[in-house]
């Protein structure tokens, strides 16, 4: 007993140095459906709604699925050049896009843009600070709580080992987090009851290994984080490229978006694996339960 009461402590006292003030949720994702959407790149859902980015579109479905507006020109009015649309998020029906030029795996004139939930229209642009080091934006993250905007990178170098912040309510810099044991990568990221949660494309569509979702651990008042892995995407239809996702707070669901049929090379699509002519864009909706 005495022993048994000693290793309590002991985890006690690792726990509490670790920083950590809490024990993070643990969910169980048990899959439900699968939609087909016409986007390649993220999802987001409000209030019964689903959103979908393609590269260069946006996509606004009813509950059922159903088609109710698209924009096919969504760069309009912007000053710099931009061809890309990453992960996406929606507040107050309001989708936050992470807007860049984007080429052979490298991207510039990187902008987060706020365009209206209903006409799918750019409405603002933050200004983006050019000395951040941020090299790329491949997904990005509202997160109410906080009041805080969140942009990832998915290039392979420094940069991509850091989350990029910006002020939900005046769109100012707000400096970047820094992500121990940061998967490679990263394609998108969601904020879901105080934890952000990125999908890693490590896996391999070639040797059929799965790809990832890690949940961002940070203690509080730190500007540093650590990535813990938390599912495995091995029920995914066929291995493939693993994009955006969301939560649905009101249904208790998580959602992905996931391409297959395509080879992807340095970000982009080059010819597609045998029997496929065309590459599938699919969300996986899964119920959510926490664990006991």
């Amino acid at each position: 007993m005495q022993r048994v009461s000693m290793i309590l402590m002991s985890l006690t006292a690792l726990i509490f140095m670790s920083g950590c003030s809490e024990i993070k949720p643990v969910y169980s994702y048990d899959l439900k459906e699968v939609h087909p959407v016409s986007g390649r790149q993220g999802i987001c859902t409000e209030e019964g709604y689903y959103w979908v980015s393609g590269s260069t579109t946006l996509t606004k479905y009813d509950s059922h699925w159903n088609v109710i507006a698209e924009n096919t020109e969504p760069f309009e009015g912007y000053t710099l050049e931009v061809n890309h649309i990453g992960d996406i998020d929606v507040y107050d029906n309001e989708l936050y896009l992470g807007v860049e030029y984007f080429m052979d795996g490298e991207g510039k004139n990187i902008q987060v843009a706020v365009y209206d939930g209903d006409t799918l229209k750019l409405k603002r642009v933050f200004p983006f600070r050019k000395d951040t080091g941020q090299m790329e934006c491949s997904g990005i993250a509202v997160d109410p709580d906080s009041r805080t905007v969140y942009m990832t990178s998915w290039i392979d170098d420094e940069s991509s080992e850091y989350l990029y912040m910006y002020d939900l309510d005046t769109g100012d810099y707000k400096g970047k987090l820094k992500v121990g044991n940061c998967p490679k990568w990263i394609q998108g990221i969601a904020y879901f009851e105080g934890n952000l949660y990125v999908t890693s494309d490590d896996g391999g569509a070639d040797n059929d290994s799965p790809d990832h979702m890690y949940r961002i651990d940070i203690p509080e008042n730190s500007e540093t984080g650590t990535a813990v892995p938390v599912k495995t995407f091995d029920d995914v239809i066929r291995q493939g490229e693993i994009e955006g996702l969301t939560f649905d707070q009101e249904h208790r669901q998580f959602l992905l978006l996931y391409n297959r049929g395509a080879r992807i090379v340095a970000g982009m699509p080059k010819g597609f694996y045998e029997g496929y002519d065309e590459e599938i864009h699919e969300v996986f909706v899964y119920d959510l339960s926490e664990d006991k």
